[in-house]
């Protein structure tokens, strides 16, 4: 009944990764992006709307460079993700136009979705390149990213998007069959999981971390993209790209793969973003009675009387983590106040705050409006 799911489902993200694009460190496999191409024309015509989150441009800069192993130096990397993003978009746009469908190339960072204001811009683009009827290939932008603004990897990527355009489905293509109860190099008889609830208390043990020496995911990474594209109601599919025709028969509701569910809550669209933006400036402790008010209350400011210590550097609108005594993420949210504001404050009760500052501010230190509960 689940994969019906998967059938009804018109707005698709595609995440196809380096191990399926790349001809084993050869540089980009043409023959299989055209046949993927073919697959999401057949999509096409069948009234879906897709996105294709496609990784290979490092692969195949490295390829064109002469390099035997992915480079370690910063410049070097970004060097050829620059070289190889070119080879990259003319395969697919190479591959689209011969089902008389055009390409758009989208690369992003982690600043253009932390960003209130570009994350919105991003999504209407995205949306008016759909309306266009054009296929919008996104790739994170290796060229400018840094440790500090990277989203990670393209699992992340495509779970990042299938928010940002609210699709029902995100389709991890990957080189397994899909997600085992053990890692089957490991265990020859391990069992192919073929649907799961994402809050199943055994899924966090299925998913290893191995990863390939060209791609930068694992099988956990692929799980925690799984759980953030859930925010907005989308499943997940985890399948084999070399598989036959494996587009078309998830389409069809066909049992290939591992279909991931979700059976959270769809969070609002802002309170989507927040939840979604992956760098933090700050951490806020709470005290006991905080955090069970958060947690058992989701809707509840949070009040500066609970928080019990400040730790980072940040500036009013930032985001902030929020910790149990144990350590333990409760929820996360933009700040009304200053790391050195909100330092003065702690424990703070309500007609207190003037006192401490000196003058008038938000009665609460994050607002629920601004903060979603883990």
């Amino acid at each position: 009944m689940n994969r019906q799911r998967l059938i009804a489902a018109r707005r698709w993200v595609v995440k196809i990764g380096s191990s399926l694009v790349t001809a084993k460190g050869r540089g980009l496999d043409h023959e299989a992006i055209r046949d993927w191409c073919q697959q999401i024309a057949e999509l096409r015509s069948g009234g879906r709307q897709i996105v294709l989150v496609s990784s290979g441009a490092v692969a195949e800069g490295m390829a064109r460079l002469g390099l035997s192993k992915r480079p370690g130096v910063l410049p070097e990397l970004q060097a050829a993700a620059a070289v190889g993003q070119m080879g990259l978009v003319r395969a697919w746009e190479l591959g689209f136009e011969s089902h008389g469908l055009r390409a758009a190339q989208v690369l992003l960072t982690h600043e253009d979705v932390a960003d209130r204001e570009r994350y919105l811009n991003a999504r209407a683009t995205l949306k008016a390149i759909l309306d266009f009827g054009a296929i919008p290939v996104v790739n994170e932008n290796d060229t400018v990213s840094t440790d500090e603004i990277r989203l990670g990897d393209n699992d992340t990527l495509g779970a990042m998007t299938t928010n940002l355009i609210e699709a029902e489905l995100l389709v991890i293509l990957t080189d397994q069959d899909g997600l085992f109860e053990a890692d089957p190099r490991l265990n020859p008889h391990a069992k192919l999981v073929s649907e799961i609830e994402l809050s199943a208390p055994q899924l966090s043990a299925m998913a290893g971390e191995s990863k390939g020496e060209l791609g930068r995911g694992g099988m956990r990474t692929k799980l925690s993209a799984a759980r953030i594209a859930a925010r907005s109601g989308a499943c997940t599919a985890i399948a084999h790209g070399r598989a036959s025709k494996v587009l078309a028969r998830l389409a069809a509701g066909e049992s290939i793969g591992s279909l991931l569910l979700p059976d959270i809550g769809v969070m609002a669209a802002r309170k989507r973003w927040i939840a979604g933006q992956l760098q933090a400036r700050g951490r806020l402790k709470l005290d006991a009675g905080a955090a069970e008010v958060l947690r058992q209350n989701n809707g509840r400011s949070l009040l500066p009387v609970g928080v019990t210590q400040v730790e980072g550097e940040f500036e009013r609108g930032d985001l902030v983590i929020c910790l149990d005594p144990q350590g333990v993420e409760v929820a996360r949210g933009l700040s009304n106040y200053a790391s050195s504001e909100a330092r003065r404050i702690l424990g703070a009760k309500r007609g207190e705050i003037l006192g401490r500052l000196g003058y008038p501010g938000a009665e609460e230190l994050i607002h629920r409006d601004n903060m979603t509960v883990v």
